[in-house]
């Protein structure tokens, strides 16, 4: 097992490598002038050139490329543009927030995804099976955006339920993690029940069952843990995605997190706070993917790691 987190681990760096790479290329190549952004319309020659020699922006790609590689090395992400604070400082006022709310909708995804799932396994052909699959095929197909809209229409403004928008207590976050979520859990939904109508048709299950054993110890003991690592597999792959995908509910709920950061940073050209949100949100989805697979391990004591 160590050996084997030892090996994932050493693949990061060559991982980590590529995206730093592939990031600073695309923001470079992006239209527009950071230096021109910060300094203003009518800003002199010789304050855009005490501009870009103050954050580099001066120097050949190569050499901007290099020294940026080595203080990542260090830990130094650079000076944001725009505010003229470290990008790691940055960075740390605004995750822990997109973290509460992708661990939030998570929760919700996994609450309502993967019990429905079970449920139109077990009751294939019934009117709940019907729902469910129509629940989730709304639950893929709806806009974000537009459900984080009509999410605050009718509970916020309407109900005065939650909040309309922001942070700060648990009810802050009830309306953005149900809006991001929805599309997860109608995903794991379809995931499970198509996993456990395979697991079910097995002739183990056939034997569970002529032995006398209840349906619930068939269901749960027998079919639901061998279901369970294609389950996992997406739940691994979505809550990374979670991660990317909270641009748009943050903005929708003025939430502070990454996304909203990420967005302004953009706009703005400010490249060290963009390459700075790249890379955190790379290393999550990697080390989101490297307990997925120990998680393998765990639901299956068959597989192995050598």
């Amino acid at each position: 097992m160590t050996t084997y987190i030892a090996r994932r681990l050493l693949t990061v760096i060559p991982t980590l490598l590529g995206v730093l790479l592939a990031v600073f290329l695309m923001v470079r190549l992006a239209p527009g002038d950071p230096a021109q952004l910060l300094a203003g319309e009518f800003a002199t020659p010789e304050t855009l050139a005490d501009i870009r020699q103050r954050f580099g922006l001066d120097q050949p790609w190569h050499v901007q490329l290099g020294l940026y590689a080595v203080n990542v090395l260090r830990g130094d992400l650079g000076q944001s543009v725009r505010t003229r604070k470290p990008v790691t400082y940055e960075l740390s006022q605004y995750f822990p927030n997109t973290l509460r709310l992708t661990l939030g909708a998570m929760l919700v995804a996994l609450l309502i995804g993967i019990p429905a799932g079970i449920i139109a396994a077990i009751r294939p052909g019934t009117v709940f099976d019907l729902l469910a699959m129509l629940g989730a095929l709304i639950g893929v197909s709806m806009p974000v955006f537009w459900f984080g809209l009509m999410a605050i229409l009718i509970f916020s403004v309407q109900l005065g339920w939650f909040p309309v928008a922001g942070t700060g207590t648990l009810w802050h976050l009830v309306l953005p993690a149900i809006t991001l979520g929805t599309g997860t859990a109608a995903i794991l939904a379809r995931m499970t029940r198509s996993a456990m109508l395979e697991v079910l048709s097995q002739d183990y299950i056939r034997t569970a069952r002529a032995k006398g054993l209840t349906g619930r110890v068939v269901v749960f003991k027998h079919a639901l843990r061998n279901a369970l690592i294609p389950v996992v597999t997406i739940t691994g792959l979505q809550f990374g995605g979670l991660l990317e995908g909270a641009v748009i509910t943050e903005t929708v709920f003025a939430w502070p997190g990454i996304g909203q950061l990420l967005v302004g940073s953009i706009l703005a050209r400010d490249y060290p706070v963009v390459q700075g949100a790249v890379l955190l949100i790379a290393v999550a989805f990697i080390l989101i993917n490297l307990v997925v697979d120990l998680l393998y391990g765990a639901i299956d004591p068959r597989i192995r790691y050598d």
